[in-house]
C-alpha cells in the first residue's frame, strides 16, 4: 500500500468514527456563540454502557398554588360524601303567653271577646282565662292548642275580627246614636225582634212594635256583649246582633210556625230495645227512643275531624243543667255527659250558624226547648247509641 492510499483510508475512519459520535451526543439547546473558547475537554472516563436517553425538557417554573374553594373542588367518586343532618326548625316563639301583663294582652282578650271566647272585663293579664280562650280558639281553627300567642294564631285572630278602639280595651263604654228606639216600628223592628228571637232574648210574638219587651231583650243582648245597656240599637249593638245571627225567614217574620216533619230517622239497632238516646251522624239527628218507637227528635252537630265525636255505646253518667266548660269557658246548657267530657248540650252557636261550625267532640242541640226536653226525660243510666249510619 503506498502513502497515498494510506492517507486516504484515514481520512474515510476519522469521518465515520465523526458521523458515529454525532449520533449518540445529546441535543444542546442552542449553541454556543462562535466566539466563545471551546470547553477545556475532560478527561474520558470508562463508564459501563449504557443506553443514551434524552434529555428531559426544560420544565417551566410552576405558578404559586392556590387552594380551590370548596365549591371548585370536584367529587371523588372514592370518597364517601358526608351530608349533614338539617337541625329541626325551631317552634315560633310566643308573642304571648301566660304571666304576661302588657297592652296588646288587652287587644287580644277583646278581639276574643269579639267571638266570644272570651267573657268579662278587658285586663292587660295574661291569666288562666286567656289562656283557656286562647287553647279554645286555636282548637276550633286547627291549630295547635298550646294557650300561647304565635304568628299563626294572632294572624288568624286578626282575619277574623276588628281592631278594637282604645275605650273598648279600657271598658269604657260610650252609645253610639240610636237607630233603633224604644216607640219605634216597622219591618227593621221585625227584624231586630226576629234575630233576638234566634239568640233567646226575644220571646214575645213578632209585632213590629219597639215596646218594653224589645227594650228588655236589647238590654239583655247589650250587658252579655260588653255593649253600652241602653236599650238602644246603636251601629255595634246591630253589628253584633246581625254578626251572630241569620236572616229572619218570612215565616219567622209573621209568627208562622212550620209544622213538625214526620221523622224519617233510621235507627240502629242497638237503639230498639229499652231506653234509648240514639244518635246518627249521618243524618245529623239526635232521638229519644222508647222500645223501639221515637219519642222526640231534634237536629244535632259534632266534633270535627281533630276534635271527633266518639262512636259507640255509652250511657248518660251525669247532668249538668246550666254547665259551663271548665276547658273553654263556654256554656253548656242541659248537658247529659256520657263519654268523659263529652256530652249532649244545647249550643247557641249551632243556633246561630248552623253547620258552619263543628263542636269540640261534643253533640250539640239547636233547638233550646227540645234539648230542655230531652234533659228532663233522661235519667242518668240511660243508654245512648252514637254511630255513623
Amino acid at each position: 500500500m503506498n502513502s497515498s492510499t494510506a492517507r486516504r483510508g484515514l481520512v474515510a475512519i476519522v469521518a465515520v468514527a465523526s458521523l458515529a459520535l454525532a449520533a449518540c451526543a445529546p441535543q444542546n439547546i442552542g449553541a454556543a456563540p462562535a466566539d466563545q473558547p471551546k470547553p477545556t475537554p475532560v478527561p474520558s472516563v470508562a463508564t459501563p454502557d449504557v443506553t443514551p436517553t434524552e434529555a428531559p425538557a426544560e420544565q417551566p417554573t410552576p405558578e404559586p398554588s392556590v387552594q380551590p374553594s370548596a365549591e371548585e373542588i370536584p367529587d371523588d367518586p372514592a370518597q364517601p360524601v358526608e351530608s349533614e343532618t338539617p337541625e329541626a326548625e325551631p317552634a315560633a316563639p310566643a308573642m304571648m303567653k301566660q304571666g304576661d301583663d302588657t297592652e296588646q294582652v288587652r287587644e287580644l282578650q277583646h278581639r276574643l271577646l269579639q267571638l266570644e271566647w272570651f267573657e268579662g272585663k278587658i285586663t292587660s293579664t295574661y291569666g288562666d282565662q286567656t289562656r283557656l280562650a286562647v287553647e279554645g280558639f286555636q282548637a276550633k281553627r286547627g291549630l295547635k292548642a298550646t294557650g300561647e300567642v304565635d304568628k299563626v294564631t294572632w294572624d288568624k285572630l286578626v282575619s277574623m275580627t276588628r281592631q278594637p278602639t282604645k275605650d273598648e280595651m279600657h271598658n269604657v263604654l260610650t252609645a253610639g246614636p240610636a237607630l233603633l228606639s224604644s216607640g219605634d216600628k216597622g219591618d227593621k223592628v221585625k227584624d231586630l225582634q226576629a234575630r233576638l228571637k234566634q239568640l233567646d232574648w226575644y220571646e214575645q210574638k213578632i209585632d213590629g212594635v219597639y215596646g218594653a219587651k224589645t227594650v228588655a231583650a236589647v238590654k239583655g243582648f247589650q250587658g252579655k256583649r260588653a255593649i253600652p245597656v241602653t236599650g238602644e240599637v246603636d251601629q255595634r249593638t246591630l253589628d253584633r246582633l246581625t254578626a251572630m245571627t241569620r236572616k229572619p225567614t218570612t215565616d219567622e217574620l209573621n209568627n208562622v210556625v212550620a209544622k213538625p216533619k214526620p221523622s224519617s230517622m233510621t235507627l240502629d239497632d242497638r237503639c230498639l230495645q229499652g231506653r234509648v238516646v240514639c244518635i246518627s251522624k249521618k243524618q245529623r239527628k239526635l232521638a229519644l227512643v222508647v222500645d223501639g218507637k221515637i219519642q222526640m227528635s231534634m237536629d244535632v252537630r259534632f266534633g270535627s275531624e281533630l276534635t271527633p265525636t266518639r262512636n259507640g255505646v255509652f250511657s248518660v253518667g251525669w247532668k249538668s243543667r246550666n254547665h259551663v266548660s271548665k276547658l273553654y269557658g263556654s256554656k253548656m246548657p242541659y248537658a247529659l255527659f256520657f263519654s268523659g267530657g263529652q256530652a249532649v248540650h244545647y249550643s247557641s252557636d249551632f243556633a246561630a250558624r248552623g253547620y258552619n261550625g263543628s263542636s269540640h267532640g261534643c253533640v250539640n242541640v239547636r233547638n233550646k226547648e227540645k234539648v230542655a226536653a230531652l234533659f228532663d226525660a233522661v235519667s242518668v243510666g240511660d243508654k245512648v247509641v252514637v254511630y255513623t249510619g
